[in-house]
């Protein structure tokens, strides 16, 4: 079994969580509270990892990324060193391709929000940020962390665009789907059941903390 492949599904599940919490919010609540011009485009936008195949994804972010792409040729030029086949690289693609499963349950958790709730703060004073950071984020925790657990998940289960942005690159890239994959193609039947074995109870456990959550989500 490869231990070094399922500690770095963790560790990338881990690392593009985190950083689309962060990002993710503050997108979200604008288009939960907002009324910009065009925002049903950006949605459609934002959202079209969910509608087109793994592998376009990761054939667009293949491309961008590439050393002639607008992503790849910055990175190479700031850092001196490519962003295909990296760890960086999957972690961006990651984010990138995950972005609409972090958006819409944490979109629906603001959404829930009391707005009498918001209205006072606005009465009192509190400016937009203060009312972000005081009213609607600690409001929303259990659509939060639903949110973040659902990211993790489809992070851990990541396959065609990890495999067309990262290649497998032991210990850099080769993640636990990707490993599953090259067991099976190789025949090693053992391997490729114990991996996916050590995944199932994960999943299957932060699922049932996401049903929790979400049946505990204020209406």
């Amino acid at each position: 079994m490869d231990w070094t492949a399922l500690f770095l599904s963790l560790k990338l599940a881990l690392v593009a969580t985190t950083i689309l919490m962060i990002v993710t919010a503050p997108l979200a609540c604008l288009m939960a509270y907002s009324r910009l011009p065009g925002k049903a485009f950006l949605e459609a936008f934002i959202n079209l990892p969910l509608a087109m195949p793994p592998t376009v994804v990761g054939f667009y972010l293949l491309i961008m990324m590439g050393p002639e792409g607008w992503l790849g040729g910055l990175w190479t030029r700031a850092t001196g060193s490519p962003l295909l086949f990296t760890f960086t690289g999957i972690v961006i693609a990651s984010i990138i391709y995950s972005i609409p499963f972090a958006l819409q349950p944490m979109r629906a958790a603001f959404e829930k929000i009391d707005p009498r709730l918001i209205e006072s703060a606005r009465i009192l004073g509190l400016s937009p940020p203060a009312i972000f950071a005081r009213v609607i984020i600690p409001n929303s925790l259990n659509g939060i962390a639903a949110s973040a657990i659902l990211v993790f998940l489809h992070t851990m289960g990541a396959f065609g665009v990890i495999l067309m942005v990262g290649g497998s690159v032991p210990g850099q890239t080769r993640v636990a789907s990707v490993a599953i994959y090259e067991a099976v193609e190789t025949l090693q039947y053992g391997s490729a059941a114990m991996m996916s074995l050590a995944l199932l109870p994960i999943c299957y456990v932060f699922l049932l903390v996401v049903h929790r959550l979400t049946r505990r989500s204020p209406s």
